[in-house]
């Protein structure tokens, strides 16, 4: 099978260490989201269960029939907006299973129609790769700012990723994980109370569709996730010089996220973050075999869903500063790529530099996210810099 000619070391780190980032940094949100709406901890374990399987099969599958590292994941802005709602509006899981089902519906229909990707054409390359630097920069800052907790790690990392770009630059990232974890088992940070063996087991909940739920939960979670997630995804994606149909792997996802809403599979979505992971040049020299990264990703999410509290466990017995340094050191070669193909255009530089300011402060307005304020405000500044201009010019 190619997969196994294609797969090497970097890849399988790479792939690693995008589960590590995309789980451990926002798993506790999912969690609340799910408390929200007055999960048992075996609804907790079903929803672990329904969102592993989901996005490894949503990511394994398609890289390995396309070829190329398809990154799928949970609506993290999603699960801030259901852990708030959920508790505010009092709802019970069934009708958030039901709201779940329809936003499900809503993201099909974007994606069948392809609404969504004809939105996304017209937003211009520079626009495009400011937001997905935005978005990355995060934890680039994440990443040094883990050093006021834990200085010795991040410097000992930081060294590790600079000498190993220096002489092994395939590998900087394999080396610079291993170190880390080799120093933090060596000081006894590594908390293995946090590993537990136990089996998931899907627990199904009948759907209860209320207009309340529909406009609390549904609509909400839908707009975050298309502006928030998707929106970002398709960036990483273009900005790695990628064409994949876009459509259909929207559609993808939704009709994903309709068949496993009843186990806890609340929204499924393009990842950006932990695809910048798996597509750059990190994760393998040979752009046309970084998907063995995505399959590589993906069947880590299913084994996840699959053995569920163990899994879980290791990945939250890493201390948070390695997972936040590893994230910000892997995503250097993105983050810099993203600046330079976004500011190397003089037409389209301080509309780009405005994308990349907004989506780096994290704004939220109106529940939604920096990345669609970071578009909205790019476009709004090309709009008035360039409408017009060709009239003008003599």
């Amino acid at each position: 099978m190619s997969f196994f000619r294609d797969l090497n070391l970097s890849a399988a780190t790479a792939g690693f260490v995008a589960v590590l980032v995309g789980f451990t940094s926002s798993v506790a949100i999912v969690f609340q989201a799910a408390q929200a709406f007055g999960a048992t901890p075996e609804l907790i374990t079903s929803w672990m269960w329904a969102l592993g399987l989901g996005m490894g099969l949503c990511s394994a599958i398609p890289s390995l029939i396309m070829k190329k590292p398809v990154m799928v994941a949970w609506s993290t802005p999603g699960a801030a907006v259901l852990a708030t709602a959920g508790l505010a509006g009092g709802f019970t899981m069934a009708q958030a299973v039901g709201a779940f089902m329809a936003c499900a519906v809503l993201i099909i229909l974007s994606g069948a129609t392809g609404l969504f990707e004809r939105v996304m054409n017209r937003i211009p390359m520079a626009i495009a790769s400011a937001l997905l630097a935005g978005v990355l920069a995060r934890f680039g800052l994440q990443a040094f700012a883990a050093a006021q907790t834990a200085l010795p790690l991040v410097v000992l990392m930081l060294l590790a990723y600079l000498l190993g770009r220096r002489f092994l630059p395939r590998y900087a990232v394999p080396l610079t994980l291993l170190v880390a974890v080799v120093t933090v088992v060596a000081n006894g940070q590594f908390n293995a109370g946090a590993l537990t063996l136990q089996w998931a087991v899907p627990v199904f909940t009948a759907p209860e569709f209320t207009f309340g739920a529909f406009v609390s939960l549904a609509l909400p979670l839908f707009i975050v996730t298309m502006a928030s997630q998707n929106l970002p995804g398709v960036a990483a994606i273009r900005a790695a010089g990628y064409h994949m149909p876009i459509s259909r792997i929207i559609t993808m996802t939704g009709v994903a996220t309709l068949v496993l809403t009843p186990f806890g599979g609340y929204a499924l979505n393009l990842s950006a973050i932990t695809a910048a992971i798996c597509m750059g040049e990190e994760a393998h020299a040979d752009k046309d075999k970084r998907y063995t990264a995505a399959v590589a990703c993906g069947l880590i999410y299913i084994a996840i869903g699959l053995v569920g509290a163990a899994v879980t466990g290791l990945l939250l017995a890493f201390p948070k500063e390695l997972v936040l340094a590893i994230a910000g050191l892997a995503l250097l070669g993105s983050i810099g790529g993203g600046l330079h193909a976004a500011l190397k255009d003089d037409t389209h530089r301080e509309a780009a530099l405005i994308t990349f300011l907004v989506t780096l402060s994290g704004v939220v307005i109106a529940g939604i996210g920096s990345a669609f304020w970071g578009v909205v405000a790019g476009a709004l500044a090309l709009f008035v810099q360039q409408y017009g201009a060709r009239k003008h010019t003599p």
